[in-house]
C-alpha cells in the first residue's frame, strides 16, 4: 500500500472536491470519526462536516496547513472490500497519531484501483499540531504493518 499526504490550509476546500466525487457518485462514505451526526434522516453536508472539524482549527490558528488530505493506494491486485478499507483506515490514522481526530473518509474505485482517501487535521483538540515530523518515513512504516495486519500485497 502507497500513501499520499497533502497538507493544505482549506477545509473547505477539501471537503468541498470529495464531496463531489460522492454526489457524482465516483466514490462512497466510508466512515467518520468524530463527526457530528445529523439530525433524522439528514445526509452529511460540507458545512455539517466542517462544524466537526472547527473547534480543532480554531484551537491553533499558527499552523499553516492544518489539514491533510492522505490517500490510500493498494497495490491493484488487491481486491480490496469496504470493511477492509474501513480497517486500514482506521489501523493507519491511529498508528500515525490521528486516531483521536476528527476524520472523513471515502473509497474511490479509478481505471487503476480503489483509493481510501481520509481527511484528519493536524491539531488536536486542546490546539496542539500533532508532529509531522519524519512524516514520509512513519507513514512508510506504518503502511508495511497494516498491509500485514489486512493481508495485502506488500510494496517495496
Amino acid at each position: 500500500m502507497i500513501a499520499k499526504i497533502s497538507h493544505g490550509s482549506s477545509l473547505y476546500g477539501v471537503l468541498s472536491y470529495n464531496q463531489l466525487k460522492v454526489d457524482e457518485l465516483h466514490a462512497d462514505v466510508l466512515f467518520g470519526n468524530r463527526i457530528i451526526e445529523p439530525q433524522g434522516d439528514n445526509p452529511y453536508t460540507i458545512e455539517h462536516l466542517s462544524r466537526s472539524f472547527s473547534d480543532y482549527l480554531t484551537a491553533n490558528r499558527k499552523t499553516e496547513k492544518p489539514v491533510l488530505h492522505i490517500s490510500l493506494n493498494p497495490d491493484p491486485k488487491d481486491s480490496v472490500t469496504e470493511e477492509q478499507f474501513v480497517s486500514l483506515a482506521e489501523e493507519y490514522m491511529r498508528r500515525m497519531g490521528f486516531g483521536d481526530q476528527p476524520i472523513s473518509s471515502i473509497a474511490t474505485t479509478t481505471s487503476v484501483g480503489n483509493t481510501c482517501t481520509s481527511f484528519p487535521v493536524r491539531v488536536d483538540k486542546p490546539g496542539r499540531a500533532i508532529s509531522g515530523q519524519l512524516e514520509h518515513e512513519r507513514s512508510m512504516a506504518v503502511c508495511r504493518g497494516v498491509e500485514h495486519a489486512v493481508h495485502l500485497t506488500p510494496q517495496p
